[in-house]
């Protein structure tokens, strides 16, 4: 089966954050420096009050609104909240930019939600596999080459269609942290170019893959 993933232009994304912020602040320095043209943040969430990201929302003009899980009796409640934020922003694309809550995709939402996570997808992903724990896991392994994975979100814990990766080298000497810091280098590269690789409408999903064309 193949999906064209189709969206109005410019693309407008509900960025989700949890805390610091660092891949929001990143988009909203590649979206000033003139790329990430179809591409526009009208909408953040974050899942906590006190998440640090929430400044950035001033940066771009966007709505900042902060929706607790605690505040819900169940996963489905909590991403009802979630999704009536984003249609009253009329967001057609949801960005998970390291959201720490489950939201629930809704069918309708098939193939218009990305998140990216820090390893070559299917190692060290699923289920406890976030932060530190991933590149500690890499480095026990002993794995030479690491990096991230663009995906799209599917109620399956980091099993959505890979829309792109991008590796670097784990050196002998890695910890977690320098592991990391390496990573989310190319992390940085890899979330703009899949926005914009969605945003000029050159991403199609065959079954579990996606083919990106030229």
């Amino acid at each position: 089966m193949s999906t064209d993933i189709k969206n109005a232009s410019p693309l407008r994304c509900a960025v989700l954050i949890s805390g610091g912020g660092r891949t929001l602040k990143n988009l909203l320095d590649y979206k000033s420096s003139g790329r990430l043209k179809n591409v526009c943040f009208p909408l953040v969430v974050s899942s906590s009050p006190t998440a640090a990201g929430l400044q950035y929302a001033a940066l771009c003009n966007a709505d900042a609104q902060v929706v607790e899980r605690k505040e819900f009796d169940s996963d489905d409640a909590f991403s009802d909240a979630i999704y009536d934020l984003i249609e009253q922003s009329q967001c057609n694309f949801i960005v998970m930019a390291g959201f720490m809550r489950k939201l629930i995709i809704r069918p309708e939402w098939e193939n218009k939600a990305v998140n990216i996570h820090p390893s070559l997808i299917p190692s060290f992903c699923g289920p406890g596999f976030y932060g530190k724990k991933v590149h500690q896991a890499a480095i026990d392994y002993g794995v030479k080459v690491s990096g991230c994975t663009v995906h799209f979100v599917t109620n399956e814990v980091d099993g959505g269609p890979i829309i792109l990766q991008k590796t670097v080298s784990v050196h002998s000497d890695d910890d977690a942290d320098s592991l990391a810091a390496r990573v989310l280098e190319v992390e940085f590269q890899a979330l703009p170019e899949a926005l914009e690789l969605i945003a000029d409408g050159r991403v199609t999903v065959v079954g579990r893959k996606t083919v990106i064309m030229d």
